[in-house]
């Protein structure tokens, strides 16, 4: 289930984003402006932000500015919102990083269209429980991952962290959060152990593994599987 945050200071904008996206199968988070729209991203991490200009305080312009000044969001989808239809609005908000672009008043079917093709772009594909990410493919049913074709010998943990992260590429996974998806409460603690791991899987996917094109290091915050 995608997690859509929508940043909006007006209640019935609020409430009908909420109740149409809701319907469609995705979580929803709301903020009013602009602190707390970055509050909820650096603690809930949506997959996609629905963002309207016209904030108070701080403008939608200034939070899209913000958001890709933080490394682990920078490939993360923006779609500003607007009762404006100025152009020079529209250029300032692609400008600085805004993947999309709808004004007010909007049909709500035309919002989650546009959604769904920003997410599907975000995502990797998946076939007959299998995951596809370039050259690798992750067979769940018989937990074996291909790389370049090849087959790759992983251990259980190693096979797990990379499905973990191939389900999300572009998204950053701390430390911590892996530890707790993969190993569980009692490995608490120990971030070393992913550390270690990353390492192994890296010996064994990438063509060189001190130059990785698939597991990133986002320096002091965890890893991601980059595009």
């Amino acid at each position: 289930m995608a997690v859509i945050l929508v940043v909006d200071d007006e209640e019935p904008i609020q409430e009908l984003l909420k109740f149409n996206l809701e319907k469609e199968g995705y979580q929803v988070l709301i903020a009013g402006d602009g602190p707390e729209a970055l509050d909820i991203l650096e603690k809930k991490q949506p997959d996609l932000v629905v963002l309207d200009i016209m904030l108070p305080g701080m403008s939608g312009l200034e939070v899209c500015s913000e958001i890709r000044r933080i490394p682990k969001f920078a490939d993360l989808p923006v779609i500003m919102l607007t009762a404006r239809g100025e152009e020079i609005d529209k250029v300032l908000g692609l400008e600085i990083g805004a993947d999309d672009y709808i004004t007010k008043p909007f049909s709500p079917r035309e919002l989650i269209a546009r959604i769904r093709a920003r997410l599907r772009r975000m995502k990797p594909v998946e076939e007959e429980n299998s995951i596809l990410w370039q050259d690798l493919r992750i067979d769940l049913d018989r937990f074996q991952v291909f790389v370049r074709g090849e087959l790759v010998e992983l251990t259980p943990k190693e096979f797990e962290l990379l499905r973990v992260l191939a389900s999300h590429p572009g998204k950053v996974f701390s430390r911590e959060e892996l530890l707790e998806r993969i190993w569980g409460y009692e490995y608490m603690g120990d971030t070393r152990t992913v550390d270690v791991h990353i390492r192994h899987l890296r010996q064994k996917i990438e063509r060189d593994p001190s130059n990785p094109v698939y597991l990133e290091t986002m320096r002091g915050i965890g890893y991601r599987l980059k595009g």
